[in-house]
């Protein structure tokens, strides 16, 4: 991009180019209650904890698991995207509504994997251009840090400290 063009994601949510006054990194904490329950904590102490579990026969439930948050996560970022694309737009946005179903599978060696994420998302535009209503359900997706990230796959490196006693 050079000094002259527009910067096209400038606040887009979740764009990196949002980020301005941030680093481009961020760290969450998790401290395990006991079983299969966590404390996770965040980076700002504006953040309060989110208590995740396990269901059963593993947890107890008292919190979304994993995959769910993966799930919110997923329709968060899509429907933030739209919103801001909207608002961009200057189409007033009535109500916006987001499912995300996910469905398990199991790969080859057996194992639980999230094999489909189905987002619906259900706008409800307030007299809104339809040129300019239909440009943004063609570009909203591509602005979503987490679903395209997921769609490509992430690089995730995993190292384990010296265990202690």
């Amino acid at each position: 991009m050079s000094p002259t063009q527009p910067d096209a994601t400038k606040g887009v949510p979740g764009s990196v180019r949002q980020e301005s006054t941030e680093s481009r990194q961020f760290r969450v904490t998790m401290d395990n209650l006991g079983d299969y329950e966590f404390r996770v904590s965040f980076d700002k102490e504006s953040y309060g904890a989110l208590l995740m579990d396990e269901p059963p026969p593993l947890g107890k439930d008292r919190g979304p698991n994993a995959s769910r948050i993966l799930a919110a996560a997923v329709g968060n970022c899509l429907s933030a995207s739209l919103l801001f694309c909207a608002r961009k737009s200057r189409i007033d946005v009535k109500k916006l509504q987001t499912e995300v179903t996910v469905q398990y599978t199991r790969n080859e060696q057996g194992r639980l994997r999230i094999g489909r994420m189905e987002v619906v998302i259900d706008p409800v535009f307030e007299s809104a251009e339809p040129t300019k209503a239909r440009r943004c359900l063609e570009l909203f997706e591509d602005y979503c840090v987490v679903t395209q990230s997921v769609r490509k796959g992430i690089d995730v490196a995993v190292s384990i400290k010296s265990p202690t006693a």
